[in-house]
């Protein structure tokens, strides 16, 4: 696999037009442009710019981040103790990875965990200082700035809950950052399970994908702002004075925090484990028609495989949303000769879920398939996010239990609040690829 070529003009000049072009898209879904507060938006660019450079070229805070991330991979290797003592000789990675043994059990512990850290207060002081950062720069609500930095931590049906008893008062402008941080981010507790599934049984890959994703996680906050406030604008006043108060979960001692975050672990990798299941087996089956009968009798398969050297089977699933954004990821600054397979994982992350597009990268990886590394990392970053289509119903399923008068219009903005977050990753992915070269 080719390495990332170094900054260059060339990759700044795609850097920036993918940036124009992830902003010109959320502009389109704009409900008011010309309310549009642009100081806000060069401000949360800027900030993310300055966190790509710091976390690629500035030697302690790329250590920080590194070390965080060999932390990460150190917790996870803890849940082999686990395995081993449930599974005994099966927990073993000796005939291969395992993605129901040896990734999604993780998600069980990491949900322990973040419950552990929230009752210690430790989530609590960390989202805090960023969240008091942001309101500082970019001038949004205690409310807005407290959920957008849990989003970090937490899921996006989750992180609302910090601030429950302020949703019912929220205007539309911030109700939508709550929904775009959600879908543009990814939770603590599945990002062991995105770390194993990509690193595999080597640890230095392992912390190469532990220290890009959480990487991603932070840029992912300031990026939700930017493009929530393009796609709604704050249209009303900013209560100034609203500090937004942690929720209390109501657990009586550290027994009883692991006890409920293991208990919510054990749903979130049952359902994991099931939407896996049945959307793979429904790419296959979408795949024995369109490449076994269609591609097949009509000899279009051969032309696929020629044309992509070799690169696609044939006339599947993912080759078609291969060939729909092709042109979009080439506009981000994709490496041209793997457009087409990030193109495809985007798709596949939307139409279907992030956890079978990384499953998917971690195919391709394996198998070669891609030219450049950078296409692998910038994948990473796109891929990081819960934007898809079936979050729109899990977040509005889970906001409008929290604020059931909001619920028509959490119902109206669903859509564009996944496009929203679908732009977030995408927008963090180019500039990471402009400075990677």
């Amino acid at each position: 696999m080719i390495e990332t070529g170094g900054f260059g003009w060339m990759s700044l000049g795609r850097g920036i037009a993918g940036i124009l072009v992830v902003i010109a898209i959320a502009y389109l879904f704009s409900y008011d442009r010309k309310r549009i507060d642009w100081k806000l938006v060069g401000g949360g660019l800027l900030i993310q710019l300055v966190l790509a450079l710091s976390i690629l070229y500035i030697p302690i805070v790329g250590s920080l981040f590194k070390s965080l991330g060999i932390v990460f991979v150190k917790l996870m290797d803890f849940t082999s103790a686990g395995l081993n003592f449930l599974l005994g000789p099966y927990a073993s990675k000796s005939a291969g990875f395992s993605f129901l043994l040896h990734s999604l059990p993780i998600v069980v512990f990491f949900s322990a965990l973040v419950s552990i850290f929230y009752y210690w207060g430790i989530i609590q002081k960390v989202v805090g200082a960023l969240s008091w950062l942001l309101r500082k720069v970019m001038n949004i609500s205690g409310t807005e700035g407290l959920v957008a930095c849990g989003n970090i931590f937490l899921g996006m049906t989750e992180s609302p809950v910090l601030i429950k008893n302020y949703l019912p008062t929220m205007n539309r402008s911030e109700l939508f950052l709550v929904m775009v941080s959600g879908m543009g981010t990814i939770a603590g507790s599945v990002m062991g399970s995105y770390v194993g599934m990509l690193g595999g049984q080597d640890p230095m890959a392992q912390q190469m994908f532990a220290t890009h994703l959480l990487s991603a996680s932070v840029m992912a906050v300031p990026g939700s702002i930017v493009i929530a406030k393009i796609m709604c604008p704050q249209t009303e006043p900013i209560q100034k004075d609203s500090k937004a108060e942690w929720g209390d979960e109501g657990h009586n001692n550290v027994l009883g925090a692991i006890s409920s975050g293991t208990v919510t672990g054990v749903k979130l990798m049952t359902n994991i484990a099931a939407m896996l299941l049945v959307f793979i087996s429904l790419i296959a089956m979408v795949n024995y028609f369109t490449n076994n009968v269609v591609g097949h009798y009509t000899g279009i398969n051969d032309w696929i495989v020629k044309i992509t050297d070799g690169k696609s089977d044939g006339l599947t699933f993912q080759f078609i949303l291969g060939v729909i954004t092709a042109p979009f990821m080439w506009l981000i600054g994709v490496p041209s000769d793997d457009i087409m397979l990030v193109g495809s994982l985007l798709g596949q992350k939307t139409i279907l879920n992030e956890f079978v597009a990384y499953f998917q990268l971690q195919e391709w990886r394996d198998a070669g398939l891609f030219v450049s590394q950078k296409s692998v990392i910038m994948s990473t970053y796109i891929l990081c996010g819960f934007a898809n289509i079936s979050s729109i119903g899990i977040l509005l399923g889970g906001l409008g239990v929290l604020a059931p008068e909001k619920k028509e219009m959490i119902s109206r903005t669903g859509f564009k609040a996944m496009v929203g977050g679908a732009l977030v990753s995408v927008l963090s992915a180019t500039i990471i690829g402009m400075i990677l070269g």
